[in-house]
């Protein structure tokens, strides 16, 4: 039986969870993940985890921050004077919001403290800093 390889394109259920048992993220319920291997599309762990399984294997695998979101990153989080905020905007924290970047593309934050003057929104990714776990089976390689 043959293996998932680099440039193959794979469909994969999973759970994934964090340190604490708490589900992020699941297939369950929908059709399986599918990329191609090797391409960066998922989180380098991931890819990695899948890379060798065959068609019906199954298993856990936790990958740690660096292989995931990365870690959290101080310089990620941004103080914003509330006078740059759209006229009659109520911020909240935990609100994700999209920052327009330079380059025109849009980068999501989620505000991470509000004040009188000003706010704080924080760029990392929301899973950034956390080592994950998740229950993989290969379902299919194209």
């Amino acid at each position: 039986m043959s293996t998932a390889k680099a440039g193959d394109t794979v469909h994969v259920h999973y759970t994934g969870r964090l340190d604490d048992g708490s589900v992020f993220d699941a297939s369950e319920g929908r059709d399986p993940l599918a990329f191609t291997l090797g391409q960066g599309q998922v989180i380098g762990g991931f890819d990695e985890a899948i890379a060798g399984m065959a068609v019906g294997d199954a298993k856990t695998v936790r990958i740690p921050p660096d292989e995931a979101y990365g870690e959290r990153r101080e310089e990620l989080l941004i103080e914003v004077p509330r006078e740059q905020l759209p006229d009659g905007m109520d911020v909240e924290v935990g609100m994700q919001l999209q920052l327009r970047r330079e380059d025109g593309g849009a980068m999501p934050v989620t505000v991470a403290e509000t004040g009188e003057s000003s706010i704080t929104l924080d760029a990392n990714h929301p899973l950034a800093g956390e080592a994950l776990t998740f229950e993989l089976q290969l379902v299919a390689v194209a």
